[in-house]
């Protein structure tokens, strides 16, 4: 992760940094992921009990900033997100996922909490510049910073070994991302390559923090 954290911030834990209210002005490469999004050409390939499969999908996520965060002199800005996600002409959710994408100015590091209902969650970081239009976040099973941790059905038979998640700012308001979860699972030789990959386009534009109201 970039910068050290002594550099970066000195000796002092306690004191809290002075915070800009208005959280839109401060999201480094984040900014142009705010508001509310759809996808409509979203591909997932998972596995299957003969190989892997895969389903199209539409999605609708909503990015809203929140206040600033502080820990001490660490200073977050951030995004909160929930993403819903179904199969082409159906209402079933095929997928629903909450969290934070977070920026934090002093060491240029973007970090993603994810959270879903199938019991599992993570946190993924990754180094970028402020004005950056690619970046990616990763994480790691068994690490205690940027870390997976799992419910016991699937640690045993899907177990998550890593995650990475890459983010593409594109024009005309669009981003899209690639995300790949590296799985273990009992009676394969190699981990599985569990892919999601769509492109967003933006719906409605965010809606300022409380703060910066």
């Amino acid at each position: 992760m970039s910068g050290d954290w002594i550099d970066a911030y000195g000796a002092d834990i306690y004191t809290e940094a002075e915070r800009d209210p208005n959280t839109l002005d401060n999201l480094g490469p984040l900014a142009p992921m705010a508001g509310i999004w759809e996808g409509t050409g979203g591909a997932d390939v998972h596995p299957g009990a003969t190989g892997s499969e895969q389903d199209d999908f539409v999605e609708r996520i909503e990015l809203q900033p929140i206040d600033p965060q502080p820990n001490g002199p660490q200073l977050l800005y951030g995004l909160r997100y929930h993403a819903h996600i179904v199969k082409p002409g159906e209402i079933e959710t095929f997928h629903d996922q909450v969290g934070y994408w977070l920026w934090e100015p002093a060491t240029c590091t973007v970090t993603l909490t994810l959270g879903i209902p199938r019991g599992q969650v993570l946190l993924a970081g990754g180094s970028a510049a402020p004005d950056a239009t690619v970046f990616e976040v990763v994480a790691k099973v068994g690490s205690e910073t940027y870390g997976i941790v799992s419910n016991p059905f699937l640690n045993k038979n899907f177990r998550t070994l890593s995650y990475r998640m890459r983010v593409e700012i594109g024009t005309a308001e669009t981003w899209s991302y690639e995300e790949e979860g590296r799985l273990e699972i009992p009676g394969r030789d190699v981990p599985f390559s569990h892919i999601d990959r769509n492109r967003l386009s933006r719906i409605a534009p965010p809606t300022p923090n409380p703060l910066a109201r």
